[in-house]
């Protein structure tokens, strides 16, 4: 526990100093929306389900769940992913 600490000052240390994203510093998901056609995700863990009605992610601490219609998924790599349709609502799940 007391480890896990000392990395959080540090990381938040580091990001301060050089003006970094908090978020981006501690690799915590980057979650983007377009209206509600677009869904993008950055430092992703993987899909754990997929569906026309809904993608469930795995944002290591916790599970991401897109919901909607028509949902596709665009692009993915081992670091973002995209997904396109219609997005009804987004669930965290953790």
């Amino acid at each position: 526990m007391e480890k896990n600490k000392r990395e959080r000052s540090v990381l938040s240390e580091a990001a301060e100093l050089f003006d970094l994203p908090g978020d981006a510093v501690a690799g915590l998901p980057h979650v983007e929306l377009v209206g509600n056609r677009h869904f993008y995700m950055a430092r992703h863990r993987g899909i754990i389900s997929y569906s026309g009605e809904e993608i469930a992610i795995n944002g290591d601490r916790l599970i991401l769940k897109v919901k909607g219609k028509n949902l596709e998924l665009q692009s993915m790599s081992g670091e973002a992913l995209r997904i396109r349709g219609t997005i009804e609502s987004v669930e965290w799940v953790g």
